[in-house]
């Protein structure tokens, strides 16, 4: 083989199985993205760095396959950044590249010089600059490697101009691509926890993303059947257990103590399957560090004292479970408290279903929200208000069904990774549900998806306001302040992008119209009035939730 470097990552990026690259050109990554033009692999231009790494991040989230972005260097690279950690803080795979200043400068204060592997580095599993041609095999190698295996996450390469734009001996070949399979548990460790459920009264399941990433939702739905133990999940665990299953829970997260939470109040046994700290806090399900916690997943739990394991079953999660249910095949527990749970959770959905009022109540939003999508369809949920209402309340029957950015709580990245979720899941429905204050941070990919024929469908919950924020300083404070805002005229934005914008004017119209805006081609952008208020009341309403409630 033989040509120039830009060429040869080209070729090793098809070699690892990349359909898209998500970026920006610059002028020193120019030969790179003109040597995407003659390949196999489709290069999205975006308006913003920040746009490519969501895109890729939820790519890589949908597909387990690392989502790829490029960027030039400096201010390019550095607009990368978020997208980058959010894919790391979520365990999500993720390959960056950007330019870098040549070589023959890269050692001295110059124009657009960043150290970007520093800034990387603690964001990312693996961070590099390419300073030798005859390294590019090994280290693009690894970057894919180190991205997709174990936990996943993001890795970083930064190529300097000169580097980029040099040619390649031909004596350098491609490394082929190599999956490492994890493989099953030490049946010491499945007998240790089988053990420990043996002598529980009341366990309980807590599924986390690594459910969802492992792809092993019916190994984990088939154990909780087996020995009739409910399952609450994570906001990243959501759907790894059916909603309609009498078995599910909900999700554990919610800043007060949710009915869930009584659950884990009465449990003595946590097995926590795919749970990984950065989800939510520990304290919040073991505030007394005194419960006996089981452990599953492909590497060891962090360390934290409301997170003491008494047993670690650690390999392939899938086959994690499968063992443990094999050793408890004879448990069956008498457990009926999820009954009680699942009941104030559908009642408080029911309540507002037929809700005519306006602005529209939250729990209405949620349930319509549900009707006009398909079980499998996907939505992903910005960080804000709206990101409480919909993890607590939006039933999901499929895992990576109802997304979220937890490690980090990324606003405005739903936008953006809409746009890769539907390259990553062409055959379903992809709705971007997210707040005013999120929208217009990364609105300008709306002409990304029109230009590119993706049919980006959002829905806007409108309330002036960084919601969530008025609502924390409205807990604390009593009042808020320097979070309000006012807005364009949504339809008029949407209109002047070339898309399909609509006003919901009433609670009866939101249906009809999100319906219409899901199934129509092209993008189209929903703008609903939200009712607020009903965040103060439904604090007000768990904290004063008693034990005999529920």
């Amino acid at each position: 083989m033989s040509g120039t470097v830009a060429k040869f990552i080209v070729d090793a990026l098809e070699a690892e199985g990349v359909k898209y690259v998500f970026g920006l050109p610059g002028e020193e990554n120019i030969h790179l993205v003109h040597a995407l033009k003659g390949s196999t692999i489709r290069f999205v231009l975006v308006r913003h760095e920040q746009g490519a790494a969501f895109m890729a991040d939820i790519y890589g989230r949908l597909t387990g396959r690392a989502g790829v972005c490029l960027s030039t260097l400096g201010p390019g690279a550095l607009n990368l950044l978020l997208g980058v950690a959010d894919a790391t803080f979520d365990s999500t795979p993720l390959v960056a590249i950007s330019a870098q200043v040549g070589l023959s400068r890269i050692y001295k204060e110059t124009h657009q010089i960043v150290d970007l592997v520093s800034v990387y580095r603690p964001v990312t599993k693996w961070a590099e600059t390419v300073s030798t041609l005859h390294a590019l095999p090994e280290i693009v190698r690894k970057a894919f490697q180190a991205a997709e295996e174990e936990r996943p996450g993001a890795t970083f390469l930064a190529i300097p101009e000169d580097i980029e734009s040099a040619d390649i001996p031909a004596t350098i070949k491609l490394l082929p691509r190599s999956v490492t399979a994890l493989g099953a548990p030490d049946p010491r460790q499945v007998n240790a926890a089988a053990a420990l459920i043996r002598e529980a009264k009341s366990p309980i399941i807590l599924a986390g993303h690594g459910v969802a990433r492992a792809r092993a939702h019916d190994e984990l739905t088939a154990l909780a059947r087996q020995m009739n133990i409910p399952v609450a999940t994570t906001f990243m665990g959501k759907g790894c257990i059916s909603d309609k299953s009498h078995l599910s829970l909900g999700v554990v997260g919610f800043m007060h103590h949710d009915y869930e939470n009584f659950a884990f109040d009465r449990a003595d046994l946590i097995i926590a399957v795919g749970y990984e700290l950065q989800e939510f806090a520990p304290s919040k399900i073991n505030p007394d560090g005194n419960k006996t916690i089981i452990h599953m997943h492909c590497f060891q739990e962090d360390v934290d004292a409301s997170y003491q394991v008494s047993a670690a079953v650690i390999g392939n999660v899938r086959l994690c479970l499968e063992a443990l249910r094999k050793a408890t095949h004879d448990l069956h527990f008498d457990e009926k408290a999820q009954a009680a749970i699942r009941g104030a959770r559908q009642a408080e959905l029911a309540r507002y279903a037929d809700d005519a009022s306006y602005p529209v109540k939250p729990q209405r939003i949620v349930q319509t929200v549900r009707e006009v999508l398909k079980d499998e369809d996907v939505t992903l949920v910005d960080t804000g208000a709206v990101k409480m209402w919909m993890a607590r309340l939006y039933p999901a029957y499929l895992p990576l069904t109802c997304l979220f950015s937890n490690g980090l709580a990324t606003m405005a990245y739903s936008l953006p990774g809409a746009i890769g979720a539907h390259l990553a899941c062409p055959d379903r429905k992809i709705l971007a549900v997210m707040g005013d204050g999120g929208f217009l941070m990364n609105s300008q990919e709306i002409e990304t998806a029109v230009r590119e024929n993706i049919p980006l469908k959002i829905l806007i919950w409108v309330d002036d306001s960084f919601g969530l924020i008025e609502w924390k300083m409205d807990l604390a404070f009593k009042e808020s302040y320097g979070v309000r805002f006012t807005n364009p005229d949504f339809t008029t934005y949407a209109e002047s992008f070339g898309c399909k914008g609509y006003w919901v004017d009433s609670a009866e119209s939101l249906s009809p119209i999100l319906s219409q805006a899901i199934n129509e081609p092209g993008v189209s952008i929903v703008a609903c009035p939200v009712d607020y208020s009903e965040n103060m009341k439904l604090s007000e309403r768990l904290m004063h939730l008693g034990d005999g409630a529920i």
